[in-house]
């Protein structure tokens, strides 16, 4: 019997070494496309993802700032701190799929369909940012990183409403904002490849903020719920921190993700 798409999803979460995690995202994605996988399936979710030996693991808030500009080992550190969100959004797509894959009402087909193309893309995007590091004498796993990202799909595995409202509408929707800073100081330093990078990950997370849209609009529709209320109501109960401007209003709208949900809360 072939693996159902929900076996596959928690086989990668478990996967410790962050390539062959990668590697292996990519290729179930390709199975799910081609449709080689036809099962979406029942398999108990994850608790705690597997995890390499390197980086090592520190608390958010003793992690340095991060820059883009400047002095080579900041580019470095910049890279690896977005190869390491990256490797941990492959891991948040695919619990995504596995933990709410029984979601009742149940999700039209399509669900599954954008979820294992974000999942895929993801670990393009680790492998790119990764391959860049080597390129500059560094590696995946050289500085230490943090463990917030799975402590946001700890905080909201009782919810999929609550998981699209925190990963893809806040978080996701953040790196929307920050990132073309990093792309005009990368360029300014003197490192248009690192740039032309990070804007191919921007041009794509564009798409997972409005694939988060989409079904968490859907969900909110299937349950009766005003969306904009509950997505701000999900942010004050759930998300640990602020959401805070400059919103990048263009890349925003190009997800149709409207000002009416997000902008309020800057006041919070």
């Amino acid at each position: 019997m072939s693996e159902s798409l929900t076996e596959a999803a928690a086989r990668i979460v478990l996967t410790a070494d962050a390539f062959q995690k990668a590697e292996i995202s990519s290729f179930i994605a390709r199975q799910w496309q081609q449709g080689e996988i036809r099962e979406i399936g029942t398999a108990r979710p994850v608790d705690c993802p597997g995890r390499p030996e390197k980086p090592v693991l520190l608390p958010p808030q003793d992690m340095p700032r991060r820059r883009a500009g400047g002095a080579p080992h900041r580019r470095l550190s910049l890279l690896h701190a977005l190869a390491h969100i990256e490797l941990n959004a492959i891991n948040l797509a695919w619990d995504l799929i596995g933990r709410f894959a029984e979601n009742k009402p149940a999700w039209p087909h399509q669900f599954f369909d954008d979820w294992v193309k974000v999942a895929g893309e993801e670990a393009s995007h680790f492998l790119m940012l990764s391959h860049r590091l080597t390129e500059l004498g560094s590696a995946y796993g050289a500085l230490p990183a943090h463990d917030g990202l799975w402590q946001t799909a700890v905080i909201t595995n009782d919810d999929a409403l609550a998981r699209l409202a925190i990963v893809p509408l806040v978080l996701e929707a953040r790196g929307l904002d920050v990132t073309p800073v990093m792309i005009t100081q990368l360029s300014n330093a003197g490192d248009p490849i690192s740039a032309q990078v990070i804007q191919r990950i921007l041009d794509d997370e564009i798409g997972h903020v409005a694939i988060g849209k989409i079904w968490f609009d859907w969900l909110c529709e299937q349950h009766g719920l005003d969306p904009i209320q509950h997505f701000q109501c999900l942010v004050r109960a759930r998300f640990i921190g602020r959401v805070k401007p400059p919103f990048n209003q263009e890349a925003r709208q190009s997800a149709s993700f409207e000002a009416a949900y997000y902008e309020i809360l800057q006041y919070d």
